[in-house]
Formats: C-alpha cells, structure tokens, sequence
C-alpha cells in the first residue's frame, strides 16, 4: 500500500508540475515574477552552492550536486515560504530577541523538498547584533515527517531523533556546524556511531548571487526541489544495488524511540556542558551557573511532526 501511494505521488507530482511549469515560460508570468523579485531583492537573498555526502562504513559512497537555496528575512519578507516558523514564534523558540533568517529552498511549480531548513537567530546588544542560536529543520523523505531542534551554530553535538534514511540506524549523534550567512554560506552535519564512528559526513558549501543581477526568481529554483528529490531517491537505489541492508522506521518496533532520543540527548548535552576534557573545573562551573539561569542551553528543545497519511 505505501509503496503504491509512493508511486501514484510521483506520478501526480511529475504531472501536475509539468502542467504547471508551462505557465512560468508566459511572457507576462515572466514579467510579473521579475519586477516581483526586484520589489522583495532586500529581504531575500539567493545562494548556489553544492550538496556533498560521504557514507565511510560499511560500505563507501559519495556523491555531490548543485543546489540554490534562497535565505529569508522573516521579519520583512512579504512571501516567506509556507510551513515553516514566523520569525516571532523562531524567536520564542530560541529565546532570541533579534532579526530571524531562514534558509530553505522555496516550492517550486507546486512541489516542496526540503531535507535541511536553517533559521538563524540573532541577539541584539546595543547597535550590534550577533549569531546566537540556530534551529535545524530536518523532514525525512519520503514519510514527511519532521523535527525541529536549537544548536549552536559554532558547532553542537545532537542526539539523532528522527528516522531520516532507510539504510541508517538511530544510534547515532549529529555533529551540525554553521557559519552565519555572508557571502558564503557552509553547513556541515557528521554523524558519530557506536559501532561505525565517524561514518558519515554532508556539508552544503554555496555563494551568495549577486543581486546586480536581477534575477526571476521562479526561473532561479525552477524544478529545484524535484531534483533533490531525484537524487534521494537515485542514490537511495544505488545504496540498495551496493547491498546495503533496509532498516526499518523505528515506529515498527519501538514506539518509544523518541524518549528514548531525549534521555541520549541530555545525557550527551551533559557531557558537553559539564565535561572537563577541555574545561577547567572553575569553567565548567560558570558554564553550569550559566545553563541553570538560561533553559536553552539545557536543552535542544525536539519537537516532531508526524506523518501524514497513509504513512502514518
């Protein structure tokens, strides 16, 4: 049944998206979607870049593509894409008091694929303001679920919490790093087992475009989310054909997997916090004074979104 609804989705997807890519190619459509992209130029900025994965063990696969992603300005973006946070309620989450960016590739012709969303939250002290929290937004395909959850931008180490890929057990953490957008842009996510370590790395490295340029930007990420899903899928059946072995969603047979994530995860934020490898012990105490007055830094903070039927 679920593979028969992955297939009728393809193919209502492929179809529907096709029709509707006729329209973009109107000379009015055209124009009324640049001088559009002109009007929202300050509070939208576009990237391209490129998608790198690298799977080391137990088997070894690596395979890159292009990407462009568009960075919002929730506080001023007039069309800010559908079913993410409001920059009031990315604030509330992150208990941040500044502007809010999310990065995030917009649907396009009807279609929305997004495996890695970013919000960036700035604090604001005085006239300056600064990076201070980020929430990663991580949907699984092609379930559709979803689970938010703060990190350090400089680099934080997360408890796995949501079923991403089909060949990847939960036992693992998630090491996520990211700069604050610039003129460039890097996000890196490794991911530490206990019997692989260290097996599996992605990173999205990509440049800002120049706004010189004016840019329509329904052409820009034309069919952009289609192909992110042509290469899950693609490389989903390479990994497959290598022999690599299914691991089943963990709801099957163990319901409370997402508990269980929580308590992995204090346990390892504690470790982070308190531990003395590279801390002395007067800075390990004033960081727990610190997380004790601040419930953020105890905390990521998970929440899901299941999915929807018939997956559910």
């Amino acid at each position: 049944m679920e593979l028969l609804y992955l297939l009728c989705s393809l193919l209502y997807n492929s179809i529907t998206s096709l029709a509707r890519s006729f329209l973009i190619l109107l000379p009015f459509r055209r124009l009324f979607c640049a001088r559009r992209a002109a009007q929202h130029a300050p509070s939208v900025s576009l990237y391209q870049g490129t998608v790198w994965h690298e799977r080391r063990r137990p088997l070894h696969h690596s395979f890159q593509y292009s990407v462009r992603y568009a960075l919002f300005d929730l506080d001023h973006a007039l069309h800010a894409p559908p079913d993410h946070l409001s920059a009031s309620q990315a604030r509330s989450f992150s208990g941040t008091n500044g502007p809010v960016f999310l990065l995030t590739i917009p649907p396009s012709v009807g279609y929305e694929q997004n495996p890695l969303s970013v919000y960036y939250c700035y604090d604001v002290e005085g006239s300056s303001h600064h990076l201070k929290k980020c929430i990663a937004e991580v949907t699984n395909t092609p379930w559709g679920e979803r689970i938010s959850f703060l990190f350090n931008p400089d680099s934080d180490m997360v408890a796995k919490a949501l079923h991403v890929s089909p060949f990847n057990d939960m036992l693992g953490s998630w090491r996520i790093k990211t700069n604050a957008p610039g003129e460039n842009l890097l996000v890196t996510v490794s991911v530490n087992h206990p019997t692989h370590g260290d097996y599996f790395t992605a990173s999205l490295v990509a440049k800002r475009v120049s706004s010189s340029t004016l840019i329509d930007h329904t052409l820009f990420f034309w069919l952009m989310p289609h192909k992110v899903a042509f290469w899950i899928y693609w490389q989903a059946l390479k990994l497959w054909w290598k022999g690599l072995s299914f691991v089943q969603h963990p709801r099957c047979y163990n319901p409370g997997y997402r508990g269980e994530a929580l308590a992995r995860d204090e346990k390892l934020h504690c470790c982070q916090e308190f531990g003395f490898n590279s801390r002395t012990h007067q800075e390990a105490e004033e960081r727990r004074s610190r997380s004790s007055r601040d419930s953020n830094s105890r905390t990521h903070c998970f929440t899901w979104r299941d999915a929807k039927w018939p997956w559910c």
